[in-house]
């Protein structure tokens, strides 16, 4: 059973959820909202099953995609874009599926750093997906070896 606090963390990010829904309906062009509103989305995402879960981050994928159409470089929306492609990266059960996620990540992290590069933030989210992209490479590269031998 889920404590107290989780519940009222989930009462919560639903809450924003619905606000953030609203506030689009009536200003779709709020590049912060829907930044906003892809933060509950990530959190929410945390409380579903894998294919649940996986259908919240594509949505907040597809809302980040829009508020950075409306300010390219809002640097807060590309690093939770990097986010949620690293969410996604993890909950897909094979490496090479989970590949183009963690270099997508690397991608949005570089740029979130680039537009602001003296986020701390930033820069360790940009350092551990590098080192998730060497892992899973050094993963792969002991696959091809283990084939190898057997």
């Amino acid at each position: 059973m889920e404590s107290s606090s989780e519940l009222n963390r989930l009462h919560f990010f639903e809450q924003a959820c619905k606000i953030s829904e609203a506030t689009y309906a009536s200003n779709p062009l709020d590049a912060d909202n829907l930044t906003r509103w892809v933060g509950a989305l990530l959190e929410l995402s945390q409380f579903q099953s894998v294919p649940d879960s996986q259908k919240m981050i594509q949505d907040a994928i597809s809302k980040l995609e829009e508020a950075l159409s409306i300010n390219p470089k809002k640097h807060d929306a590309l690093w939770c874009l990097g986010n949620a492609q690293t969410s996604f990266a993890f909950l897909t059960n094979k490496e090479d599926e989970a590949r183009p996620y963690f270099e997508k990540a690397a991608q949005y992290f570089q740029q979130a750093v680039d537009e602001d590069p003296s986020n701390e933030i930033y820069l360790k989210s940009l350092e551990i997906s590098t080192r998730c992209l060497s892992i899973l490479t050094k993963a792969e590269e002991d696959m091809v070896l283990l084939n190898v031998i057997h």
